[in-house]
């Protein structure tokens, strides 16, 4: 369904008025399976990483990687204000416990990261580490998962139709 959707968009006239316009190369749009899935592997790999500007992080891999640059965007919008602190904490948790530091009591507020930093940031980025690699393996493999069951089903559905 999703790879349906997304082949219909990238058909739209609309957005080939859009690529033509800004002049966006075309590459960095494509909607094959290959780019798809770069792009929601790169977002959910720096959607893990507590830092400012994650979107300007996925701009700036552009150089080195072709992938779908709309949909490593929008996949790094998986950290916002809402999910941070719950996301920033279990890595914490999870960095402490991999250490086997016993973790201090955290504050959500930014006067209380601000002053542990010290204390925190080894912890907090090893617990990061570990839930970047997992989550952007997990979503690499679940979309090839999906996209290929797609392509199967579709492959199934028009021979039987040829049958009928």
């Amino acid at each position: 369904m999703v790879r349906k959707n997304l082949k219909k968009i990238s058909k739209s006239e609309k957005i080939k008025e859009f690529i033509k316009k800004y002049k966006v190369p075309s590459e960095y749009l494509s909607t094959n399976r290959k780019m798809v899935v770069r792009g929601v592997t790169l977002g959910i790999f720096i959607a893990f990483i507590p830092m400012p500007m994650q979107m300007a992080a996925v701009l700036a891999f552009m150089p080195f990687f072709k992938f779908n640059v709309p949909l490593g965007l929008a996949m790094c919008w998986l950290s916002n204000p809402f999910t941070m602190p719950p996301m920033y904490y279990m890595e914490y948790l999870t960095g402490s416990f991999f250490l086997g530091i016993k973790p201090e009591p955290v504050e959500l507020t930014v006067d209380w990261f601000m002053n542990n930093l010290d204390n925190i940031f080894i912890p907090l980025y090893t617990g990061t580490l570990f839930y970047s690699v997992v989550g952007s393996s997990l979503a690499f493999w679940l979309v090839n998962h999906f996209w290929k069951g797609s392509v199967h089903k579709d492959r199934k559905l028009h021979r039987d139709d040829r049958k009928s």
